[in-house]
Order: structure tokens, then sequence, then C-alpha cells
């Protein structure tokens, strides 16, 4: 595939294409690192590691954990 470098600003950039995008999991905010290396440039990227339930909450603790909240009274056909 080939594409242009453009001018944004102060800076340049290249557009990435959707396709590559998609099949990535990348999109908007995704930081990324970008290398040069024997002559070519490479753009990296670490998407964040899915942290289990289990580990989610094996992080709770008393310092961390939050009160109950007080959500009024009942208002319709709730079963608690």
């Amino acid at each position: 595939m080939e594409t242009k470098i453009q001018k944004w600003g102060n800076s340049f950039g290249v557009r990435i294409p959707m396709k590559i995008i998609e099949n990535n999991l990348l999109g908007d905010g995704v930081p990324v690192k970008i290398i040069e290396s024997n002559g070519c440039i490479v753009i990296k990227y670490n998407l964040p590691k899915k942290i289990s339930l289990k580990k989610m909450i094996n992080k709770i603790n008393s310092n961390n954990i939050h009160k109950e909240i007080d959500m009024g009274d009942v208002c319709g056909n709730e079963i608690w």
C-alpha cells in the first residue's frame, strides 16, 4: 500500500487506512511508539492486557472499596 506524508500544523503525518486500524484493534487515542530501524520507520503499539474479574476482585480492600449507595425508595416492581 502506498500513501503520502502530509503536513498537519507544525508536524507531518501519515494516515493509516481503516482496514489496518480494524485488523489490529486500534483507534483514536491508542498510544504508539515510532521507531527508526535499518532505514525503516516502524509504528509499534501495545494494547492493554485484559485483566480477569478474579484479579480485579482480589485487588479490592478496605482502602479502596466504596460505601453503599442509597438509591431511594422502591418506585416500581423491583425485587431485591
